[in-house]
């Protein structure tokens, strides 16, 4: 999903290379159909403002909010678990639902880093995608909220994600609350603790 591959790249550090491709990501946002004109206004005010953004400004805003601010973190289960043991079992857990699908991280980043998520998410039918971030959604929810305290210019981005993470809608649950302390308490969020392969999607993006 297009959607999904642009997300995952506008979420990385915002370099030199990648302020270049912008006009390419416009381009696409463009001509996908799958994108809803409400997806395609919130990218292209995104690419705006980074466009018009000094590059050493933009990198430094950056850093700030996602590597010095902890409610900010890209890493999910990092606001369910902190540092807590049960946070490793997690990740193993998420690495071995790569590999069912054929994918080996080739990188030394934890397989729950937003941007690693989307991109899995972006070689799969939009029916699986849900079924693999619907574990996540709420915790994506809360980095919204997070993000929109902090009045980021990611926020809106975020709130896609979300969007199209759900398997079961809920426009009409209240928005959480930002918070300080990024782990989510028992009553707050789920805890996406295990992702196993539906039967029927056994046969994932590595066999097409």
């Amino acid at each position: 999903m297009t959607l999904f591959k642009l997300l995952s790249a506008l979420f990385e550090y915002p370099d030199e290379a990648m302020v270049e491709a912008l006009p390419e990501v416009l381009a696409l946002v463009s001509e996908d159909p799958e994108i809803e004109p409400a997806e395609r206004e919130a990218i292209i005010a995104f690419v705006n403002w980074l466009t018009g953004m000094d590059i050493t400004e933009a990198k430094a805003l950056y850093v700030k909010t996602f590597d010095m601010t902890p409610e900010h973190a890209l890493h999910l289960t990092h606001h369910l678990f902190g540092e807590d043991k049960n946070r490793g079992p997690a990740l193993i857990d998420l690495t071995e639902y790569y590999k069912s699908y054929g994918l080996e991280l080739d990188s030394n980043e934890l397989p729950d880093y937003l941007p690693l998520v989307l991109e899995f998410a972006s070689m799969l039918e939009p029916v699986e995608a849900r079924v693999f971030l619907d574990p996540f959604a709420k915790v994506i929810a809360q980095l919204g909220a997070n993000l929109d305290a902090a009045q980021s210019p990611w926020a809106p981005l975020v709130h896609l994600i979300e969007a199209r993470a759900r398997l079961v809608p809920t426009s009409f649950a209240p928005a959480p609350q930002p918070v300080t302390d990024t782990v989510c308490q028992d009553n707050d969020c789920e805890q996406p603790v295990t992702w196993n392969t539906p039967p029927q999607l056994a046969a994932g993006p590595a066999s097409r």
